[in-house]
């Protein structure tokens, strides 16, 4: 069991500060970063936090996940490695994102895989293309 959470639904404004600012009132925050789109420089609506311990983790769970913070209701939970998944044009990305020409799980212009809300190829599946 780790200490590293992700926490999702952010709204577009917050910073890494103020994701620190929030999870410190649970404990320690050893690290926090919202994913910002390499291209458009804006948020992805989704970081990472590092809190000091399993217990502190466990603590931001309980008291943030559902909370609203700018009139968005936050998901947090254990942060879970990212899969290795085969090469493609498109790919998922991590977490079941909403992925490029390939959409879901299995990337590549087909789709295929689990998860996502993809592009062309869709979801599930054979996938189009």
């Amino acid at each position: 069991m780790g200490n590293k959470l992700y926490v999702g639904n952010l709204a577009y404004s917050v910073t890494d500060a103020s994701l620190q600012q929030q999870f410190a009132e649970c404990g320690t925050v050893t690290s926090a970063k919202v994913m910002m789109d390499r291209d458009s420089g804006r948020s992805k609506g989704f970081g990472f936090v590092e809190m000091g311990s399993h217990e502190e983790a466990q603590a931001a769970i309980r008291k943030l996940h559902g909370a609203s913070v700018d009139g968005r209701a936050l998901v947090v939970n254990e942060a879970r490695p990212r899969e290795e998944r085969p090469g493609g044009f498109g790919g998922g990305g991590g977490g079941g994102g909403r992925g490029g020409y390939g959409g879901g799980g299995g990337g590549g212009y087909g789709g295929g895989g689990g998860g996502g809300r993809g592009g062309y190829g869709g979801g599930g599946g054979r996938g189009g293309y």
